[in-house]
């Protein structure tokens, strides 16, 4: 027997925002093509992130350090070309920089150590000095450009996850203290009031937190915030252009994500923003695991509840222009894009778009739904079946919420229209599974994908008893459902009868809600 919840009336104050602060890309070189900024005018239309964080801003392929030898002699110059044509993309579509300073450039690379199939550099500078004039260079620039109220509203993380040696040689974390160190007195030098963090860790590296705290301590060194990554997934299991992996249960991310203030509590730093800079199930961008319904349905929960513990937390990505393996082999390969190639949305994004779209106030929170109200009597219920991690039992079929509503005083009737993403519905991989996995969909094939990626529609008319009504939710196996209830009042309209639509006199056309009570 399904228990019914009755969600209270009084509000207990809006959604923490952290869940749509910021948004993860590819390398920022990726930003120039015209499939990435249409994914993000999509993305930014159906969800309307706050901030963007990429990967590569100073890497060869930004064009930022330049040299030129001519008669013997190199001349240096910092260019802002492609620099300026991403971020100023960024701002046109309502998203703001999340910088991230990395990799190394190569002509001031310590070593050739590099990382993904574009040869990000991951070694430290040659010279602190001429890495800090290209860091001083860089944020003036940015500065100059767009002002600095604007540029103030910039989080500058530096570097990238320097506890794994893939992405920091030798995972030295003496040498990255020590370039965190100089990088944020370079950035504060152009003003104070820019905001520096680090560390950037990935999952597993907690042990970097005392020696951080320690030396921006002792060293004066300025942190504005502090930063780290999660995940979920366990080791990899590689297979011909794939992966697959084990994941944790969903309450694991969100043990991660409240790490940094636990670990900080009674330190300096307590008390600074938190920024998860990269979340997801796996981190690997070729799991089919973030194709799926059930990896919406894992991550609900999450971004309902991430807002307690951090600042923000950033999915990465919002869209599978992404390189980092390899360009990838086919339309769905796993990764970790909200969309595909060609802007087809996958659950995941369904999830993220809902919640956009989710009344502003909070009256209740469950392990399986989020109740929330507007001011004009408009209540939203996000819910999802809960799904554990690999170890967990399988889903049943269905999964049941009845839940009591309150609804604004003297309405006699509301309005219920509900969406649902699940294992069939609005689920645009178990379409392109039933048309054979192609590689590279023809154009109706793509037509029918997109068509496909659409949620399942469905609404009716429900009666309002003592100021409530009844809602009951029968969700399939890892689903996500979203609802809108609004008031309705009925409108006279001077002889109007649905009984006379056929020319007779009968009831056959007339709505099932206004059968009782008709007329004679």
């Amino acid at each position: 027997m399904t228990v019914r919840t009755v969600v209270p009336a009084s509000p207990r104050g809006p959604l923490p925002g952290a869940w749509r602060a910021c948004v993860g890309t590819g390398r920022l070189n990726l930003a120039l093509r015209a499939d990435h900024q249409a994914s993000l005018a999509r993305v930014q239309q159906d969800v309307g992130f706050g901030h963007l964080r990429g990967h590569g801003l100073l890497s060869d392929d930004m064009g930022v350090h330049r040299t030129s030898t001519v008669d013997g002699r190199t001349h240096v110059r910092h260019a802002f070309t492609y620099v300026d044509q991403v971020h100023d993309r960024f701002l046109e579509l309502g998203v703001r920089p999340f910088v991230e300073l990395g990799f190394m450039p190569t002509a001031l690379a310590s070593g050739d150590q590099t990382v993904f199939w574009w040869k990000g550099n991951v070694t430290p500078p040659r010279d602190h000095r001429e890495w800090t004039d290209l860091v001083t260079a860089l944020v003036r620039h940015l500065v100059d450009r767009y002002g600095l109220d604007e540029v103030r509203r910039w989080p500058i993380e530096v570097w990238n996850e320097p506890n794994l040696p893939d992405f920091w040689q030798g995972a030295d974390q003496a040498a990255y203290l020590h370039l965190y160190e100089v990088t944020a007195r370079a950035i504060k030098d152009v003003d104070a009031s820019l905001q520096v963090g680090g560390p950037a860790i990935s999952p597993g590296a907690d042990d970097w937190w005392a020696p951080f705290v320690e030396h921006v301590t002792t060293r004066d060194v300025p942190v504005d915030f502090v930063s780290r990554h999660a995940y979920t997934s366990g080791p990899a299991q590689h297979v011909p252009f794939g992966t697959y992996q084990t994941l944790q249960p969903p309450q694991a991310l969100l043990d991660q994500l409240g790490a940094p203030r636990r670990h900080l509590a009674g330190t300096p730093l307590a008390g600074l923003p938190v920024h998860v800079t990269e979340f997801n199930t796996s981190y690997r961008p070729d799991n089919p695991v973030h194709d799926t319904a059930y990896n919406a349905a894992y991550l609900a929960p999450v971004l309902v509840g991430g807002g307690d513990l951090v600042d923000s937390f950033s999915y990465w990505t919002f869209c599978d222009v992404f390189e980092e393996a390899d360009v990838p082999t086919s339309f769905f390969h796993g990764g970790f894009g909200l969309l595909t190639h060609r802007q087809v949305p996958k659950p995941t994004y369904h999830l993220y778009a809902f919640l956009a779209r989710a009344a502003r106030d909070v009256l209740a929170r469950g392990a399986d739904h989020l109740v929330g109200a507007d001011p004009d009597g408009r209540v939203t219920v996000l819910a999802w079946q809960p799904v554990g991690g690999t170890d967990a039992p399988p889903a049943p079929a269905t999964h049941r919420l009845a839940l009591s509503l309150p609804v604004p005083p003297g309405t006699p009737a509301v309005f219920v229209r509900r969406e649902r993403v699940n294992e069939h519905d609005g689920n645009a991989f178990a379409a392109w599974r039933e048309l054979g996995r192609p590689f590279s969909p023809t154009a109706r094939e793509l037509a029918h994908l997109h068509d496909c990626a659409r949620p399942a529609l469905e609404h009716r008319h429900l009666p309002v008893v003592d100021g409530r009504v009844d809602l009951d939710l029968e969700l399939s196996r890892h689903e996500v459902t979203f609802v809108e209830i609004l008031p309705v009042r009925s409108t006279h309209h001077e002889g109007l009868d649905d009984r006379r639509l056929l020319g007779g006199h009968d009831d056959r056309l007339v709505a099932d809600h206004e059968r009782t009570g008709a007329a004679p």
